[in-house]
């Protein structure tokens, strides 16, 4: 984003928190869930912002498994390729920062994909909380490991592919 593009705000309700959404006016720059009250929405949002706004809600409404966003990268070029590939995990699975090493082609890169994964600023819409301990257990969420086990469990209602072992956290 340079210094002279317009940042745009959303804030919407969600089972899990208010999300907020901001974009320029063609790219979505992050999906969070801030800790502080909302801000104040920018009173004319682009289509890009409108658009995540009503994928997200077709997310959690249970409508929408995957989301197709013009994303704005404002990462590494090795961010990059680990959001890529996070948002190769098939709804209702899960994998581990060794599996997603691995098929980085660099076993060895474990933590590197770990920071870049908890450096990921799309929380749900890539999914970052489909990443789990390599023992299968549920390990950190930028947006809290409740907000991820909803998330995994609404997944998994979605799908019908419930991996037990994570919801008895």
């Amino acid at each position: 984003m340079s210094a002279q593009e317009a940042l745009f705000v959303l804030h919407m309700p969600t089972p899990i928190g208010t999300m907020r959404l901001t974009s320029s006016q063609e790219f979505l720059f992050s999906a969070s869930f801030p800790e502080n009250g909302p801000e104040t929405d920018s009173s004319s949002p682009p289509a890009c912002l409108q658009q995540a706004a009503r994928q997200v809600q077709e997310y959690f409404d249970g409508e929408r498994l995957m989301f197709d966003l013009p994303l704005q990268p404002l990462g590494t070029p090795f961010q990059q390729q680990v959001w890529q590939a996070l948002q190769q995990i098939p709804v209702g699975r899960t994998d581990h920062y060794l599996g997603l090493a691995k098929r980085l082609g660099n076993a060895g890169a474990m933590r590197a994909v770990g920071a870049a994964n908890g450096a990921n600023p799309w929380l749900v819409l890539v999914p970052c909380h489909r990443i789990i301990g390599a023992q299968g257990q549920m390990v950190g969420y930028a947006g809290g490991l409740w907000r991820k086990k909803w998330l995994l469990v609404h997944e998994a209602k979605l799908t019908g592919n419930y991996q037990t072992a994570l919801f008895d956290c």
